[in-house]
């Protein structure tokens, strides 16, 4: 005995049965989403959930702690920190993904407002991290520079510039064209990073940061 066709249509040269998912889902966003978000809006929201539990795994303490996430995520981002097998991380992070979903609207604008700031203040160090390191090669190489900060940064100890500058341009050792042709970088003395140091803490307002002072270590590391 031959079956009763199925109703439906085609879309594309597929074939929509009548009362099917894909039905519905082409009905709901023929009606605006009015019956609720259609299979595409929803994989979405869930792709772009998981990529905010990425993102936490980077946020800040200070950050993080404002969020008042609840216990159950926040102890799922720790164990993903820890946990080093590819599989077992992939599990871990669809578990996080699962507990995004049920955070509330207000919870989720705060998690991407956190995450903002920590990209901003990111960007922010850096370009002041160039500035710095900029002011002090024009310091060293420039006798003018030296007026020009003061002009800008009267607050400055002129004393402890000048002696910097001084010992800098004494310590710096001339580069040979053998070096050169070489790829030798000059070896600095400490001059070289205490003046960056101090014009670093003039143009942050004296706020001590220690990613700058590990990133001119390493630079003059080996004097």
């Amino acid at each position: 005995m031959s079956r009763k066709p199925k109703k439906g249509y085609f879309v594309r040269g597929q074939f929509v049965a009548e009362g099917s998912e894909l039905d519905l889902e082409y009905k709901r966003e023929l009606k605006g989403g009015l019956d609720g978000p259609s299979r595409t809006e929803l994989k979405r929201e869930s792709t772009e959930l998981q990529e905010l539990g990425t993102a936490l795994l980077t946020l800040r303490k200070d950050l993080m702690e404002g969020l008042a996430l609840p216990d159950k995520l926040v102890d799922g981002l720790a164990e993903a920190k820890r946990i080093t097998n590819f599989e077992g991380k992939r599990r871990q992070m669809q578990f996080i993904g699962k507990q995004m979903r049920l955070l509330s609207p207000d919870t989720l604008q705060a998690v991407r407002e956190a995450l903002d700031i920590q990209r901003l203040g990111s960007a922010k160090d850096t370009q002041a991290l160039h500035l710095a390191e900029a002011w002090r090669d024009r310091l060293i190489a420039d006798d003018a520079a030296v007026g020009e900060w003061l002009a800008h940064h009267p607050q400055t100890d002129i004393q402890q510039l000048r002696a910097l500058v001084r010992q800098a341009r004494k310590d710096a050792v001339p580069v040979s064209n053998a070096a050169v042709s070489q790829g030798l970088a000059p070896r600095q003395g400490r001059a070289y990073r205490e003046l960056f140091k101090l014009v670093r803490s003039v143009l942050t307002g004296g706020k001590s940061d220690e990613s700058f002072d590990e990133a001119v270590d390493q630079e003059t590391d080996d004097e």
